[in-house]
């Protein structure tokens, strides 16, 4: 199996509990390891036999313009989207919210959510 990799998608969105977050909004980081089986696009060298992060990049980004309470939900719709792509067989999707309202020193804080076929 192959692993694609896209860190670090930066993205302004709207997730919060509370109602100021769904108001003002916040800056979020989306990663994602996707893996597939790459055998037919090494020999053929075309993005239709392969997975188009673009297409990735831009599933992840409509996603995430649907405001949820919670980072796991929105990380969930991204996955039931990605699998409607054919040739992926596992997604490992990592949802950063960049300063929460939490009154806490911390490095990071994040959900991560993995799905297969």
């Amino acid at each position: 199996m192959t692993k694609l990799n896209i860190k670090g998608v930066k993205i302004y969105a709207f997730h919060g509990h509370f109602e100021e977050e769904k108001k003002l909004g916040g800056h979020f980081i989306v990663n994602l390891e996707i893996g597939f089986n790459s055998d037919k696009v090494i020999s053929t060298d075309k993005l239709e036999d392969t997975i188009d992060y673009v297409q990735v990049i831009d599933i992840v980004k409509k996603q995430m313009k649907t405001t949820k309470n919670l980072i796991e939900s929105a990380a969930d719709e991204i996955l039931d989207e990605l699998f409607k792509l054919d040739l992926i067989q596992s997604v490992n999707i990592e949802i950063e919210k960049i300063s929460p309202p939490v009154d806490a020193n911390f490095e990071k804080i994040s959900v991560e959510l993995f799905r297969s076929k």
